[in-house]
């Protein structure tokens, strides 16, 4: 009769801890603190980025309620980078300065672990951004709503994807050894399978284009870290949440443009 309500407790943790990890929202007390938690949080992150994607989408009708289109993109960008700390920002940029520097494999994972950001991380960060904020800006409010919810979701699920794809390049470790001691391809199907969902809830028979550019993103993100880096790291995760949900930005601009 215990077990229940143990149960409960374990799993509140487990979701506490990935609101820590994935947003900047504030919670009192110990819970979702330990390590053992936060590793068996994964199958919450595509909630977490429902959560930041509902944010998104209230911030989304205030701004553009009030403001031209490409000032309210630039804020719902910000916003959205602004809850989920710039955590996958960082990755990016990391992953960039690494794979872009023609260096052998060991070098690349010296250079992704430097906290400096090199010119490639830049640029990288550059253009994300600004097809995130093209892609907002020539959106009417109601399908930027729709972006602002899928964006968050796109980028927590490939996430899981990609840890299901690929094994932990660093033998040493490093912050995503955490996750991949809980590491299952399910929560890989559960993730997939949650964002074509809820793509199909929003966009009905559109809905194909986002999941297959999501889709390829992932695949082809995935294949080009194998062959880098022989595997994924806590900044390549990253990276395929940012590409990510800048790829599902372009796909509903381009659903939208071409109707």
């Amino acid at each position: 009769m215990q077990s229940f309500p143990v149960h409960v407790k374990e799993l509140a943790a487990r979701f506490v801890a990935a609101i820590r990890f994935l947003t900047i929202f504030p919670f009192p007390g110990k819970i979702g603190h330990g390590s053992a938690e936060l590793g068996a949080s994964t199958p919450f992150f595509p909630i977490i980025g429902l959560i930041l994607g509902c944010i998104g989408a209230a911030t989304c009708w205030l701004l553009w309620s009030v403001l031209p289109p490409l000032v309210a993109a630039v804020l719902l960008t910000t916003v959205l980078l602004g809850f989920s700390g710039g955590l996958h920002l960082d990755g990016l940029a990391d992953t960039a300065d690494g794979f872009f520097s023609a260096r052998p494999r060991d070098q690349i994972l010296v250079i992704m672990r430097d906290s400096r950001i090199g010119a490639m991380g830049v640029i990288a960060l550059f253009f994300v951004l600004l097809l995130k904020v093209s892609a907002f800006a020539g959106l009417s409010r109601s399908d930027a709503l729709m972006a602002a919810v899928l964006m968050p979701v796109a980028g927590r699920c490939a996430i899981l994807l990609l840890m299901a794809l690929l094994p932990y390049a660093r033998p040493e470790g490093g912050l995503g050894t955490l996750f991949y001691t809980r590491r299952s391809r399910l929560t890989g199907v559960w993730a997939f399978l949650f964002f074509s969902f809820l793509a199909w809830l929003l966009l009905g028979n559109g809905c194909w284009l986002p999941i297959t550019l999501f889709t390829l993103t992932v695949l082809g993100f995935s294949f080009f870290c194998k062959r880098v880096i022989g595997g994924a790291t806590g900044d390549t995760l990253g990276a395929a949440c940012e590409l990510c949900e800048a790829c599902t930005a372009l796909a509903i601009a381009a659903l939208t443009w071409s109707v």
